[in-house]
Parts: C-alpha cells; sequence; structure tokens
C-alpha cells in the first residue's frame, strides 16, 4: 500500500467516523443554550490570557463540522504549536478546517504551512503576500508594491461548527496567553454564542475568498513530499496531547473539551450586538483617504456619548482631523480618558513616537491620558501566573471601548491612524450595560496610579507624568537612549502608517 493511498483510506475513515460519533455536539449545545433569547447573542468576555488560552483550545477539540481561524500572527512558539497540532487532530476526525493569515509576520514559513496543509481536511490561505518570499527581497518588494502590501489584515477570529466564535484583540501566541517568560500582555476578546457569529463567519468568508488570499501551496518553495509529510505529520500526532510546556491545564479531547464549553454556555450575558468587518482589498491603488467601517463605528459611538468614553488601545494615535471632529462635539462635561502603552511598556517605539507627536494636543483638547507602567501591580489580577509579576514587564495589547457605560466596543481596532484608514479589522458592538460596567471597571483599574501614570500639562505646558506619589517629568522608567530614539522617531511623519 503506497503513501498516498494510505491517506485516502486515512480521510475516508475518519470522515466517516467523525460523522458517526455519538460525542454530543457543539451546535446543539450552543443552539440549546439561545432557545430563550431570541434575537439576542450569548457573550462571556475574555479577561486573561490563561483563560482566553482555554476557549480556544477546548473550542477546537470541541469541533464536529468545521473550524475557521483568521489570524494576523500565529507564532511557532509553545502556544501556537499545541493549537495547531490540536487543528490536525481536529482534521483526522473529519473536521474541515481553514486557516487565513496575513503575511507579514509569516517569517519564512511557507513550506512548514504547505506540509500541514497538504492534509485533506487542511486548507490555509495567505493574505495579501509579498511576491518575494524571504529575506531582504521581501521587505524590498514593499518598495515597488507599496500601496498594496501595506494594507493588512489585522483580523483576528476563531469559528468553530459555525455557532460559537472568539474575536478581540489576541493572537495566537505566549504572550497573548500567559505564557511568555519575560513579556505577557493585558488584551481582551470576547466568546460569543448566537446570530452574531454569522457575521464572524460572514468576514471570514469574503476574505477566504478575496483574490488578495493565496494558497500556501502556491507560495511555498517546494512541494512537499510523500515521505516528508508522513513523516512530520506523524510527529505532530505524536505530540498532540502534550501539555508539558503550557502553564495552564487544558482540557483533551472532544468529550473534556465539550464539558468545558457546556458550562460555559450555561453563564453567558446575552445581549444585543453588531458585528462589523472592513472587507478585503478591492483596489490596491485608491487612496486610503476614507474611514474604515470599523474607524467610523468607532466615531459615531463617539458621537451619541453622553457623558463617558473610555478608551483602552494599545497605540493612540490621532491626527488633526480626527482632534478637531471631537473637540467639535463640545459636550460638557463629556470625559474622553485613554489607557494606553508608555514608552516602557510599548512593545514598537515607533508607534509610541506617533502617540507622542500629537500627546500635547490631546491633552489641550480636554482628554486624560494614563500610560501602562510595565510592573503594573495588577499583573497579578490581570496575568495568571505568579512568579511572571515579579519581575517580567506588562504591555497593553487590548482594543476596546465603553461608551456611557452602555455600550460595549471590542474588537481588532486600534485606535491609530492606520486601524482607520488601511488594515482590514473586526469590531464587536455589544449593547449590554452588565459588560460595559464590567468592562469599564476593568479600564478604570488600569488607570489607577499603581497601575499607570496619568500624563498632564504643567502651568508651563510641559507634560509631566504623575505617578505613585511622585511627579515626573520625562517619560519614566526609560533610559536616554529610548527616549532619544523615541524622539528622533516622532520627527518623522509617518503616523498615517504606524
Amino acid at each position: 500500500m503506497n503513501d498516498l493511498f494510505a491517506r485516502v483510506m486515512l480521510y475516508i475513515l475518519f470522515t466517516f467516523a467523525g460523522a458517526a460519533s455519538a460525542a454530543p455536539a457543539l451546535d446543539t449545545i450552543a443552539t440549546t443554550a439561545a432557545e430563550p433569547h431570541p434575537e439576542q447573542s450569548g457573550f462571556h468576555i475574555l479577561d486573561t490570557g490563561r483563560e482566553a488560552f482555554l476557549y480556544r483550545a477546548a473550542m477546537i477539540d470541541a469541533a464536529n463540522s468545521s473550524i475557521d481561524a483568521q489570524y494576523y500572527i500565529w507564532n511557532s512558539d509553545t502556544s501556537g504549536l499545541y493549537l495547531a497540532r490540536r487543528l490536525l487532530v481536529a482534521a483526522d476526525r473529519g473536521v474541515r478546517v481553514r486557516v487565513i493569515l496575513d503575511d507579514i509576520n509569516l517569517g519564512g514559513r511557507d513550506d512548514l504551512l504547505a506540509l500541514f496543509a497538504s492534509h485533506p481536511n487542511i486548507d490555509i490561505k495567505v493574505y495579501n503576500p509579498a511576491p518575494v518570499r524571504e529575506g531582504a527581497g521581501k521587505w524590498l518588494s514593499f518598495l515597488t508594491d507599496f500601496d498594496r502590501l501595506n494594507r493588512r489584515m489585522h483580523n483576528k477570529s476563531l469559528v468553530v461548527d459555525g455557532v460559537v466564535g472568539i474575536i478581540g484583540g489576541r493572537n495566537i501566541g505566549d504572550e497573548y496567553f500567559d505564557e511568555h517568560a519575560t513579556l505577557n500582555f493585558r488584551d481582551r476578546d470576547v466568546l460569543a454564542v448566537g446570530p452574531v457569529v454569522n457575521g464572524f463567519s460572514a468576514n471570514f468568508d469574503a476574505f477566504w475568498g478575496s483574490e488578495w488570499s493565496r494558497p500556501v501551496g502556491e507560495l511555498a518553495s517546494k512541494t512537499p513530499s510523500e515521505a516528508a509529510y508522513s513523516e512530520r505529520i506523524a510527529e505532530a500526532r505524536d505530540r498532540a496531547s502534550e501539555t508539558d510546556g503550557l502553564k495552564l491545564d487544558v482540557p483533551v479531547g472532544q468529550e473534556a473539551a465539550l464539558d468545558v464549553l457546556t458550562e460555559s454556555l450555561a453563564t453567558l450575558t446575552w445581549a444585543e450586538a453588531d458585528f462589523i468587518f472592513e472587507p478585503p482589498l478591492v483596489d490596491p491603488d485608491a487612496l486610503p483617504d476614507q474611514l474604515t467601517v470599523a474607524a467610523q463605528a468607532l466615531a459615531d459611538a463617539v458621537k451619541t456619548a453622553e457623558s463617558e468614553v473610555l478608551i483602552e488601545s494599545a497605540y493612540f494615535i490621532l491626527d488633526d482631523e480626527a482632534l478637531a471632529q471631537i473637540r467639535s462635539l463640545n459636550k460638557e462635561p463629556l470625559r474622553i480618558a485613554v489607557l494606553t502603552n508608555s514608552l516602557a511598556s510599548n512593545d514598537v517605539v515607533p508607534n509610541h513616537a506617533g502617540y507622542a507627536r500629537w500627546r500635547p494636543e490631546a491633552l489641550e483638547h480636554g482628554f486624560e491620558l494614563y500610560e501602562l507602567r510595565p510592573d503594573a501591580a495588577a499583573c497579578t489580577v490581570w496575568i495568571a501566573y505568579d512568579e511572571f509579576c515579579a519581575d517580567g514587564i506588562v504591555g497593553l495589547h487590548s482594543k476596546t471601548a465603553v461608551f456611557d457605560r452602555r455600550v460595549l466596543y471590542i474588537g481588532s481596532f486600534n485606535a491609530n491612524l492606520r486601524a482607520m484608514y488601511l488594515n482590514g479589522e473586526t469590531v464587536l458592538l455589544i449593547h449590554s450595560p452588565e459588560l460595559a460596567a464590567k468592562v469599564a471597571d476593568s479600564i478604570e483599574l488600569g488607570m489607577a496610579p499603581a497601575n499607570s501614570w496619568e500624563v498632564e500639562l504643567d502651568e508651563d505646558g510641559d507634560l509631566q507624568w504623575q505617578g505613585l506619589n511622585q511627579t515626573l517629568s520625562s517619560e519614566p522608567d526609560t533610559d536616554w537612549w529610548l527616549r532619544t530614539k523615541a524622539w528622533l522617531i516622532s520627527l518623522l511623519p509617518i503616523e498615517d502608517y504606524l
């Protein structure tokens, strides 16, 4: 029996075995949970990385028919490899697995992904790929095709069996799931069931069908041999249940996963919601001079707010037009408070430089600005890894806003110009005072003096940072070279691309 014949027989065996499985179907559990709440969707906020990883792992293992995953970043680290191997296990039992990854962070993994996609139940596409696949040539290609390659798919979504989905700010990688040794992100996403999940699937299908989404096999430098496929896939199967490298206990197997999800779906918060996504690129030569639909949704929500807007965004970069629009609202007393990264907690210095360029104007327009401390005391609340909080750095990666503590805005959208005009983004507007108040309290905790510095203008109009019983006149917890580098970058007019 040759390898190709063996693979075909394996596919038939697992397909029919999966169809005949007596395991309770996830769609039945989701439908049962939704029945008392017609026309509403159910939500559970994933406020810690460990919880976010737990539910992703459970959803993949619980899948009965389909898994659709769309991510800006999927790292080949401990958590990323574990979830990838569980996708393989799901495909083995007959689940259709589709994955879309943005090209910007693939890092020469075309051949590996093509090997993975050789499985008869797995398809992988790369969004908006560069013509040169590796090395300096990949980045040089930006010079010749900048308008197209500057448009990225920043979405992060997982949909299982078309009935349960996760949407929000987290990519796939250790730093998003409290698994990294030195840097973990404060982030947020939401598990959802009900009609809103149809929107998640529509977003996925739009990008899957886009002419700019290419099968990874077309990009790989070589076609995987039968021997290579058999060896690597066999190794991945053998290691698929390994959890030794993870700090979190996860449910392994369909029965254990369904138990976790059944318990969670019984305690959801039900509310009306609107899902918004920016369609994939159509005309690469079109000028990015119109707000994306996600940005317009945020602008509209700000306009309707009466008393308070709380924003938690990893990056916060505005321009004169955005500031002028907010100033024209002329609502008193409308509070607009923003929690973002400090220079010390920001993982991307150019993004901080772009923010710093407009920071004084934002303060003059009445914004409250809070910058996260890398040693935030709330680390023990946010990061479920006690040893990490003693020496590790906490960074902010969430993309959330709350309006009048009645409406929650959550998704992949940073409050920066790249998200406003260039990127594909996903946003969920949840009309739930209960969830809005819960997230508002969480954002306020991040703004507390033990967790962030409040940035103000002194009597002379200079910046100062108010912290725990101290006032500083320069970027806290940074050395002169980091401050100089950020200042030099801030002189460049590049905030449109940050």
